[in-house]
Protein backbone atom coordinates (compact mmCIF):
# COMPACT_ATOMS: atom_id res chain seq x y z
CA UNK A 1 0.00 0.00 0.00
CA UNK A 2 2.93 2.82 0.82
CA UNK A 3 4.51 2.41 -2.44
CA UNK A 4 1.58 3.90 -4.15
CA UNK A 5 2.02 6.42 -2.07
CA UNK A 6 3.31 9.64 -3.13
CA UNK A 7 5.87 11.35 -0.01
CA UNK A 8 5.44 14.30 2.21
CA UNK A 9 7.94 16.37 0.82
CA UNK A 10 5.38 15.81 -2.45
CA UNK A 11 2.55 16.55 -0.34
CA UNK A 12 3.74 19.62 0.69
CA UNK A 13 2.62 21.00 -2.59
CA UNK A 14 -1.30 21.71 -1.97
CA UNK A 15 -3.33 23.59 -3.75
CA UNK A 16 -5.10 26.96 -2.64
CA UNK A 17 -8.15 27.96 -4.50
CA UNK A 18 -7.49 29.75 -7.66
CA UNK A 19 -3.54 28.95 -7.39
CA UNK A 20 -0.93 26.59 -6.73
CA UNK A 21 0.19 27.33 -3.21
CA UNK A 22 3.46 26.06 -2.39
CA UNK A 23 3.55 25.28 1.36
CA UNK A 24 5.44 25.66 4.46
CA UNK A 25 8.23 22.83 2.67
CA UNK A 26 10.14 20.19 5.17
CA UNK A 27 13.45 21.01 6.70
CA UNK A 28 15.36 18.08 5.39
CA UNK A 29 18.49 17.33 7.20
CA UNK A 30 17.10 18.48 10.26
CA UNK A 31 19.06 16.74 13.16
CA UNK A 32 17.56 15.23 16.29
CA UNK A 33 18.55 16.83 19.32
CA UNK A 34 19.58 15.92 22.60
CA UNK A 35 17.05 16.41 25.36
CA UNK A 36 16.74 19.89 27.23
CA UNK A 37 14.67 21.68 29.48
CA UNK A 38 14.81 24.27 27.03
CA UNK A 39 12.84 22.33 24.56
CA UNK A 40 8.96 23.17 24.66
CA UNK A 41 6.08 20.76 26.34
CA UNK A 42 3.41 19.66 24.71
CA UNK A 43 -0.29 19.23 26.55
CA UNK A 44 -2.74 18.03 23.63
CA UNK A 45 -6.08 18.57 24.96
CA UNK A 46 -8.88 16.98 22.79
CA UNK A 47 -12.32 16.25 23.43
CA UNK A 48 -14.83 14.05 21.30
CA UNK A 49 -17.56 15.65 18.93
CA UNK A 50 -17.32 19.06 20.19
CA UNK A 51 -18.15 20.92 16.99
CA UNK A 52 -15.96 24.25 16.04
CA UNK A 53 -19.57 26.24 16.58
CA UNK A 54 -19.90 25.57 20.34
CA UNK A 55 -17.73 28.21 22.03
CA UNK A 56 -17.68 31.65 23.13
CA UNK A 57 -15.22 32.96 21.22
CA UNK A 58 -16.61 31.84 18.39
CA UNK A 59 -19.79 33.77 19.28
CA UNK A 60 -22.20 30.76 20.23
CA UNK A 61 -24.95 32.57 22.36
CA UNK A 62 -25.59 28.75 24.46
CA UNK A 63 -21.77 28.43 25.46
CA UNK A 64 -20.55 29.07 28.44
CA UNK A 65 -16.64 28.69 27.87
CA UNK A 66 -15.08 31.67 29.91
CA UNK A 67 -11.71 29.02 30.23
CA UNK A 68 -11.61 28.75 26.78
CA UNK A 69 -12.30 32.18 25.71
CA UNK A 70 -9.22 33.03 27.87
CA UNK A 71 -7.30 30.50 26.19
CA UNK A 72 -8.32 31.59 23.03
CA UNK A 73 -7.41 35.14 23.24
CA UNK A 74 -4.07 33.99 23.92
CA UNK A 75 -3.59 31.57 21.28
CA UNK A 76 -3.50 31.12 17.45
CA UNK A 77 -6.73 29.89 16.21
CA UNK A 78 -7.08 27.97 13.22
CA UNK A 79 -10.42 29.37 12.41
CA UNK A 80 -11.36 27.05 9.40
CA UNK A 81 -9.81 23.91 11.20
CA UNK A 82 -10.98 20.67 9.84
CA UNK A 83 -11.22 16.98 10.55
CA UNK A 84 -10.81 15.33 7.06
CA UNK A 85 -12.51 12.41 7.73
CA UNK A 86 -15.03 13.38 10.18
CA UNK A 87 -15.47 10.47 12.41
CA UNK A 88 -13.55 9.27 15.96
CA UNK A 89 -11.20 6.25 14.78
CA UNK A 90 -9.95 8.10 11.57
CA UNK A 91 -9.43 11.37 12.92
CA UNK A 92 -7.49 9.61 15.64
CA UNK A 93 -5.46 7.51 13.18
CA UNK A 94 -4.38 9.88 10.88
CA UNK A 95 -3.43 12.82 14.41
CA UNK A 96 -0.83 10.02 15.06
CA UNK A 97 0.09 9.16 12.00
CA UNK A 98 0.13 12.50 10.42
CA UNK A 99 -1.40 10.44 6.88
CA UNK A 100 -4.92 10.09 5.27
CA UNK A 101 -7.06 7.80 6.41
CA UNK A 102 -6.46 5.53 2.85
CA UNK A 103 -2.66 5.19 3.52
CA UNK A 104 -3.38 4.28 7.05
CA UNK A 105 -6.60 2.31 6.00
CA UNK A 106 -8.27 3.35 9.26
CA UNK A 107 -11.66 5.07 7.55
CA UNK A 108 -14.29 3.21 9.29
CA UNK A 109 -14.28 2.97 13.42
CA UNK A 110 -13.29 0.32 15.32
CA UNK A 111 -10.41 -0.67 12.75
CA UNK A 112 -7.28 -1.50 14.38
CA UNK A 113 -4.09 1.28 13.41
CA UNK A 114 -1.18 -0.18 12.38
CA UNK A 115 2.07 -0.16 13.27
CA UNK A 116 4.16 0.95 9.97
CA UNK A 117 3.74 4.78 10.31
CA UNK A 118 6.38 6.45 13.33
CA UNK A 119 3.60 7.83 15.17
CA UNK A 120 3.79 11.11 16.79
CA UNK A 121 4.81 9.72 20.18
CA UNK A 122 7.53 7.48 18.68
CA UNK A 123 9.35 10.65 17.16
CA UNK A 124 8.92 12.61 20.50
CA UNK A 125 10.04 10.07 22.33
CA UNK A 126 12.79 9.22 20.25
CA UNK A 127 14.05 12.87 20.26
CA UNK A 128 14.14 12.72 24.44
CA UNK A 129 10.59 12.98 25.51
CA UNK A 130 8.82 11.58 27.78
CA UNK A 131 5.25 10.24 26.25
CA UNK A 132 1.85 9.75 27.89
CA UNK A 133 -1.79 9.22 27.07
CA UNK A 134 -5.07 9.31 28.88
CA UNK A 135 -8.85 8.94 28.38
CA UNK A 136 -10.33 7.83 25.12
CA UNK A 137 -7.74 5.80 22.71
CA UNK A 138 -10.04 4.36 19.87
CA UNK A 139 -7.66 2.72 18.03
CA UNK A 140 -6.99 -0.58 18.90
CA UNK A 141 -9.67 -2.72 16.84
CA UNK A 142 -13.18 -3.94 17.39
CA UNK A 143 -12.81 -4.68 21.48
CA UNK A 144 -12.92 -1.52 22.56
CA UNK A 145 -13.10 -2.19 26.15
CA UNK A 146 -9.78 -4.59 26.31
CA UNK A 147 -6.76 -4.05 27.65
CA UNK A 148 -4.57 -2.97 25.30
CA UNK A 149 -0.76 -4.35 25.10
CA UNK A 150 2.21 -1.93 25.21
CA UNK A 151 3.46 -2.58 22.01
CA UNK A 152 -0.11 -1.21 20.39
CA UNK A 153 0.26 2.11 21.95
CA UNK A 154 2.14 4.18 19.29
CA UNK A 155 5.32 4.92 21.90
CA UNK A 156 3.24 6.08 24.44
CA UNK A 157 4.55 5.25 27.37
CA UNK A 158 2.74 6.24 30.69
CA UNK A 159 -0.64 4.93 29.99
CA UNK A 160 -4.41 5.48 31.54
CA UNK A 161 -6.58 4.71 28.82
CA UNK A 162 -9.46 2.85 27.46
CA UNK A 163 -10.46 2.37 23.68
CA UNK A 164 -14.20 3.26 23.81
CA UNK A 165 -16.30 4.44 26.38
CA UNK A 166 -19.61 6.79 26.38
CA UNK A 167 -20.41 5.55 29.84
CA UNK A 168 -19.17 8.93 31.88
CA UNK A 169 -20.18 8.51 35.19
CA UNK A 170 -18.94 4.39 35.66
CA UNK A 171 -15.99 4.77 32.92
CA UNK A 172 -12.85 2.70 33.09
CA UNK A 173 -8.99 2.55 32.21
CA UNK A 174 -6.14 0.28 31.92
CA UNK A 175 -2.56 0.98 33.11
CA UNK A 176 0.70 -0.95 32.74
CA UNK A 177 -1.12 -4.00 33.68
CA UNK A 178 -4.28 -6.27 32.49
CA UNK A 179 -6.54 -4.91 34.97
CA UNK A 180 -9.37 -3.17 34.84
CA UNK A 181 -9.37 0.46 37.13
CA UNK A 182 -12.01 2.95 37.74
CA UNK A 183 -12.04 6.63 37.11
CA UNK A 184 -14.01 8.02 40.29
CA UNK A 185 -17.16 10.08 39.15
CA UNK A 186 -17.31 12.02 35.78
CA UNK A 187 -14.63 11.05 33.76
CA UNK A 188 -13.24 13.79 32.42
CA UNK A 189 -13.32 15.61 35.57
CA UNK A 190 -10.46 12.34 37.13
CA UNK A 191 -8.86 12.36 33.89
CA UNK A 192 -8.13 15.94 34.18
CA UNK A 193 -6.60 15.16 37.76
CA UNK A 194 -4.52 12.95 37.11
CA UNK A 195 -2.66 15.14 33.81
CA UNK A 196 -2.49 17.15 36.25
CA UNK A 197 -0.76 14.92 38.32
CA UNK A 198 1.41 14.04 35.28
CA UNK A 199 2.24 17.73 34.67
CA UNK A 200 3.59 18.33 38.66
CA UNK A 201 5.51 15.00 38.37
CA UNK A 202 7.69 16.09 34.71
CA UNK A 203 7.51 19.81 35.91
CA UNK A 204 11.43 18.93 35.55
CA UNK A 205 13.61 17.23 33.74
CA UNK A 206 13.22 15.40 30.20
CA UNK A 207 10.62 17.62 28.26
CA UNK A 208 7.33 15.89 28.03
CA UNK A 209 4.25 15.30 25.65
CA UNK A 210 0.76 14.41 27.29
CA UNK A 211 -2.26 13.33 25.08
CA UNK A 212 -5.40 14.23 27.26
CA UNK A 213 -8.54 12.59 25.19
CA UNK A 214 -11.83 13.27 27.10
CA UNK A 215 -15.13 11.56 26.00
CA UNK A 216 -17.41 14.35 25.76
CA UNK A 217 -19.47 16.28 24.80
CA UNK A 218 -20.26 13.12 22.86
CA UNK A 219 -23.50 11.50 23.24
CA UNK A 220 -25.83 10.51 25.69
CA UNK A 221 -25.93 13.93 25.93
CA UNK A 222 -27.77 14.42 29.53
CA UNK A 223 -25.23 12.43 31.55
CA UNK A 224 -22.62 15.38 32.71
CA UNK A 225 -22.98 16.03 36.29
CA UNK A 226 -26.20 17.89 37.83
CA UNK A 227 -24.81 21.75 38.63
CA UNK A 228 -23.74 21.75 34.47
CA UNK A 229 -27.34 20.67 33.70
CA UNK A 230 -28.70 22.72 35.36
CA UNK A 231 -27.39 25.47 33.75
CA UNK A 232 -29.37 24.66 30.70
CA UNK A 233 -33.20 24.21 30.00
CA UNK A 234 -34.17 23.61 26.41
CA UNK A 235 -36.56 25.85 25.99
CA UNK A 236 -33.59 28.21 26.55
CA UNK A 237 -31.72 27.21 24.13
CA UNK A 238 -31.13 28.74 20.58
CA UNK A 239 -30.70 26.43 17.39
CA UNK A 240 -28.67 27.68 14.41
CA UNK A 241 -30.90 28.36 11.39
CA UNK A 242 -30.46 25.11 9.84
CA UNK A 243 -32.22 23.13 12.21
CA UNK A 244 -35.42 22.18 10.32
CA UNK A 245 -38.77 22.62 12.14
CA UNK A 246 -39.90 18.79 12.48
CA UNK A 247 -36.84 18.59 14.79
CA UNK A 248 -36.57 21.77 16.73
CA UNK A 249 -38.10 20.03 19.83
CA UNK A 250 -35.59 16.96 19.78
CA UNK A 251 -32.44 19.29 19.07
CA UNK A 252 -32.63 21.61 22.26
CA UNK A 253 -33.33 18.71 24.41
CA UNK A 254 -30.29 17.37 23.24
CA UNK A 255 -28.48 20.24 23.15
CA UNK A 256 -28.94 21.67 26.52
CA UNK A 257 -27.09 18.20 27.35
CA UNK A 258 -24.54 18.96 25.26
CA UNK A 259 -23.67 22.39 26.03
CA UNK A 260 -23.67 20.99 29.90
CA UNK A 261 -20.72 19.21 28.90
CA UNK A 262 -19.05 21.68 27.64
CA UNK A 263 -19.66 23.81 30.51
CA UNK A 264 -17.92 20.73 32.56
CA UNK A 265 -15.03 20.67 30.02
CA UNK A 266 -14.49 24.21 29.83
CA UNK A 267 -13.76 23.97 34.34
CA UNK A 268 -11.21 20.82 33.45
CA UNK A 269 -9.84 23.54 31.15
CA UNK A 270 -9.46 26.04 34.08
CA UNK A 271 -7.89 23.14 35.98
CA UNK A 272 -4.94 22.51 33.75
CA UNK A 273 -4.17 26.08 33.17
CA UNK A 274 -4.21 26.25 36.43
CA UNK A 275 -1.61 23.79 37.02
CA UNK A 276 0.48 24.84 34.22
CA UNK A 277 1.02 28.33 36.04
CA UNK A 278 1.80 26.80 39.63
CA UNK A 279 4.74 24.14 38.40
CA UNK A 280 6.37 27.21 35.79
CA UNK A 281 5.44 25.07 32.85
CA UNK A 282 2.98 27.54 31.48
CA UNK A 283 5.60 29.79 29.56
CA UNK A 284 7.39 26.68 27.45
CA UNK A 285 4.58 24.92 27.05
CA UNK A 286 2.90 24.29 23.26
CA UNK A 287 -1.20 23.79 24.59
CA UNK A 288 -3.42 22.98 22.22
CA UNK A 289 -7.24 22.50 22.23
CA UNK A 290 -9.30 20.55 19.68
CA UNK A 291 -11.85 17.89 18.85
CA UNK A 292 -11.60 14.88 16.66
CA UNK A 293 -14.64 15.91 14.81
CA UNK A 294 -17.91 17.94 15.36
CA UNK A 295 -21.59 16.91 16.16
CA UNK A 296 -24.58 17.93 13.51
CA UNK A 297 -27.02 17.99 16.28
CA UNK A 298 -30.15 18.58 13.63
CA UNK A 299 -28.73 20.88 11.18
CA UNK A 300 -29.83 20.16 8.05
CA UNK A 301 -31.73 17.28 9.69
CA UNK A 302 -28.50 15.49 10.74
CA UNK A 303 -26.97 13.45 13.17
CA UNK A 304 -23.60 13.01 14.05
CA UNK A 305 -20.59 13.32 12.24
CA UNK A 306 -19.20 12.30 8.53
CA UNK A 307 -20.82 14.81 6.93
CA UNK A 308 -19.31 17.67 4.80
CA UNK A 309 -21.44 20.51 6.41
CA UNK A 310 -19.40 22.45 8.94
CA UNK A 311 -21.04 21.52 12.11
CA UNK A 312 -19.86 17.78 11.29
CA UNK A 313 -15.95 18.60 9.89
CA UNK A 314 -15.34 21.72 11.20
CA UNK A 315 -13.72 21.80 15.29
CA UNK A 316 -12.57 24.34 17.62
CA UNK A 317 -8.47 23.91 17.57
CA UNK A 318 -6.48 26.53 19.52
CA UNK A 319 -2.50 26.57 20.15
CA UNK A 320 -0.94 28.41 22.84
CA UNK A 321 2.86 28.81 23.55
CA UNK A 322 3.90 31.82 24.81
CA UNK A 323 7.93 31.46 24.90
CA UNK A 324 7.99 32.02 20.28
CA UNK A 325 4.51 32.92 19.48
CA UNK A 326 3.61 35.45 22.29
CA UNK A 327 0.86 35.86 24.44
CA UNK A 328 -1.45 37.70 22.15
CA UNK A 329 -4.16 35.65 20.42
CA UNK A 330 -4.71 35.54 16.25
CA UNK A 331 -6.61 34.19 14.08
CA UNK A 332 -5.42 32.50 11.04
CA UNK A 333 -8.51 31.42 8.36
CA UNK A 334 -5.83 29.18 6.64
CA UNK A 335 -7.42 25.33 7.07
CA UNK A 336 -5.33 22.87 9.00
CA UNK A 337 -6.26 19.71 8.32
CA UNK A 338 -5.89 16.46 11.01
CA UNK A 339 -2.52 15.71 9.07
CA UNK A 340 -0.64 18.49 9.37
CA UNK A 341 -1.42 18.32 13.32
CA UNK A 342 1.54 16.19 13.78
CA UNK A 343 4.38 17.93 11.37
CA UNK A 344 3.55 21.17 12.53
CA UNK A 345 3.84 20.27 16.39
CA UNK A 346 7.08 17.85 15.59
CA UNK A 347 8.51 21.74 13.27
CA UNK A 348 7.33 23.75 16.64
CA UNK A 349 9.62 21.65 18.66
CA UNK A 350 12.24 21.37 16.25
CA UNK A 351 12.04 17.55 15.61
CA UNK A 352 12.40 16.22 12.92
CA UNK A 353 9.45 15.10 10.88
CA UNK A 354 9.43 11.17 9.65
CA UNK A 355 9.11 10.48 5.90
CA UNK A 356 6.13 8.55 6.62
CA UNK A 357 4.24 11.78 7.36
CA UNK A 358 1.81 12.96 4.43
CA UNK A 359 0.61 16.55 6.27
CA UNK A 360 1.77 20.18 6.19
CA UNK A 361 4.08 21.57 8.54
CA UNK A 362 2.40 25.06 9.64
CA UNK A 363 5.39 26.00 11.95
CA UNK A 364 7.16 28.72 10.01
CA UNK A 365 3.72 30.21 9.24
CA UNK A 366 3.30 30.24 12.88
CA UNK A 367 6.48 31.36 13.78
CA UNK A 368 5.79 34.67 10.97
CA UNK A 369 8.45 33.51 8.81
CA UNK A 370 6.23 32.33 6.21
CA UNK A 371 2.26 33.85 5.02
CA UNK A 372 -0.56 31.88 5.55
CA UNK A 373 -1.94 30.51 2.44
CA UNK A 374 -5.54 30.13 1.00
CA UNK A 375 -5.08 26.08 0.98
CA UNK A 376 -7.86 23.74 0.07
CA UNK A 377 -8.15 20.94 2.91
CA UNK A 378 -9.59 17.93 1.59
CA UNK A 379 -12.38 16.41 2.93
CA UNK A 380 -13.94 13.28 2.65
CA UNK A 381 -15.99 9.78 3.86
CA UNK A 382 -14.37 6.83 2.18
CA UNK A 383 -17.65 4.26 3.88
CA UNK A 384 -20.23 5.93 5.22
CA UNK A 385 -21.75 3.35 8.19
CA UNK A 386 -24.21 3.59 11.22
CA UNK A 387 -26.06 6.85 11.43
CA UNK A 388 -25.32 8.14 7.99
CA UNK A 389 -25.34 4.45 5.75
CA UNK A 390 -26.48 5.18 2.32
CA UNK A 391 -30.29 4.82 3.03
CA UNK A 392 -30.57 7.13 5.45
CA UNK A 393 -28.93 9.76 2.87
CA UNK A 394 -25.29 8.96 3.91
CA UNK A 395 -22.79 8.83 0.40
CA UNK A 396 -19.26 8.61 -0.18
CA UNK A 397 -17.82 12.08 -0.77
CA UNK A 398 -14.30 14.06 -1.37
CA UNK A 399 -14.58 17.39 -1.22
CA UNK A 400 -12.12 20.40 -0.83
CA UNK A 401 -12.63 23.30 2.72
CA UNK A 402 -11.55 26.35 1.97
CA UNK A 403 -11.50 29.38 4.05
CA UNK A 404 -14.28 30.52 2.57
CA UNK A 405 -16.04 27.86 0.00
CA UNK A 406 -17.13 24.03 0.79
CA UNK A 407 -17.16 22.20 -2.28
CA UNK A 408 -17.69 17.96 -2.81
CA UNK A 409 -18.50 15.76 -5.10
CA UNK A 410 -20.47 12.07 -4.96
CA UNK A 411 -19.78 9.59 -7.12
CA UNK A 412 -22.51 10.88 -9.44
CA UNK A 413 -20.50 14.19 -10.03
CA UNK A 414 -20.28 17.50 -8.28
CA UNK A 415 -22.58 17.60 -5.06
CA UNK A 416 -22.40 20.37 -2.95
CA UNK A 417 -20.91 24.28 -2.67
CA UNK A 418 -21.42 26.69 -0.49
CA UNK A 419 -20.23 30.15 -0.02
CA UNK A 420 -19.90 29.91 3.88
CA UNK A 421 -18.84 33.74 4.11
CA UNK A 422 -22.17 34.66 2.73
CA UNK A 423 -24.21 31.98 3.66
CA UNK A 424 -22.55 30.92 7.06
CA UNK A 425 -25.52 27.94 7.83
CA UNK A 426 -24.87 26.57 4.39
CA UNK A 427 -28.56 26.86 3.45
CA UNK A 428 -27.88 27.81 -0.45
CA UNK A 429 -26.58 24.84 -2.48
CA UNK A 430 -24.94 27.06 -5.71
CA UNK A 431 -23.73 23.80 -7.03
CA UNK A 432 -24.30 23.46 -10.73
CA UNK A 433 -25.37 27.56 -10.81
CA UNK A 434 -24.70 29.21 -14.46
CA UNK A 435 -23.16 31.64 -12.14
CA UNK A 436 -20.75 30.16 -9.84
CA UNK A 437 -19.49 27.87 -12.41
CA UNK A 438 -15.82 29.51 -12.43
CA UNK A 439 -16.03 28.98 -9.08
CA UNK A 440 -17.00 25.33 -8.58
CA UNK A 441 -14.48 24.01 -12.01
CA UNK A 442 -11.31 25.84 -10.17
CA UNK A 443 -12.65 24.14 -6.69
CA UNK A 444 -12.83 20.78 -9.22
CA UNK A 445 -9.53 20.93 -9.93
CA UNK A 446 -8.06 21.49 -6.56
CA UNK A 447 -9.71 18.68 -5.25
CA UNK A 448 -9.18 16.41 -8.25
CA UNK A 449 -5.19 17.79 -7.73
CA UNK A 450 -5.85 16.77 -3.74
CA UNK A 451 -6.98 13.35 -5.06
CA UNK A 452 -4.02 13.05 -7.17
CA UNK A 453 -1.61 13.94 -4.62
CA UNK A 454 -2.95 11.16 -2.20
CA UNK A 455 -3.37 8.38 -4.51
CA UNK A 456 -7.28 8.72 -3.85
CA UNK A 457 -9.33 7.08 -7.01
CA UNK A 458 -12.50 7.64 -5.80
CA UNK A 459 -14.15 4.40 -5.54
CA UNK A 460 -17.29 2.88 -4.25
CA UNK A 461 -16.91 2.15 -0.34
CA UNK A 462 -17.27 -1.56 -0.63
CA UNK A 463 -13.89 -1.74 -2.53
CA UNK A 464 -12.07 -0.14 0.44
CA UNK A 465 -13.30 -2.51 2.65
CA UNK A 466 -12.54 -5.49 0.35
CA UNK A 467 -9.07 -4.16 -0.24
CA UNK A 468 -8.58 -3.86 3.86
CA UNK A 469 -9.71 -7.03 4.52
CA UNK A 470 -12.95 -5.52 7.01
CA UNK A 471 -15.64 -7.24 7.92
CA UNK A 472 -19.09 -4.97 7.99
CA UNK A 473 -22.27 -5.33 8.72
CA UNK A 474 -25.62 -4.00 7.28
CA UNK A 475 -25.29 -0.94 9.03
CA UNK A 476 -21.58 -0.65 6.88
CA UNK A 477 -19.90 -0.85 10.44
CA UNK A 478 -17.05 -3.02 11.73
CA UNK A 479 -19.00 -5.36 14.38
CA UNK A 480 -17.22 -4.14 18.10
CA UNK A 481 -18.00 -5.73 21.94
CA UNK A 482 -18.04 -4.12 24.77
Amino acid sequence: MRSKRIQRRELLKLTGFGVAALLSPARPGRAQQEPSANRPNLLFVFADQWRAQATGYAGDPNARTPHLDRLAAESVDFRTAVSGCPVCCPHRASLLTGQYPLTHGVFLNDARLGTKAVSIAQAYRDAGYHTGYIGKWHLDGDRRTAFIPRERRQGFQFWKALGCTHNYNNSYYYADEDVKLKWEGYDAIAQTREAQRYLRQHAEGHPFALFLSWGPPHAPYQTAPAKYRAMYKPEDVVLRPNVPEKDKAQARKALAGYYAHIAALDDCIAELRQTLDETGLAKNTIVVFTSDHGDMLWSQGGQKKQQPWDESIRVPFLLRYPARLGAEGRVIDMPINTPDIMPTLLGLCDIEIPDSVEGADFSDMLLGKEEPQDQAALISCPAPFGQWQRKRGGREYRGVRTARYTYTRDLNGPWLLYDNIKDPYQLNNLCNQPEYAAIQRELDNALKEKLAQTCDDFHPASKYIARWGYKVNASGTIGYTN
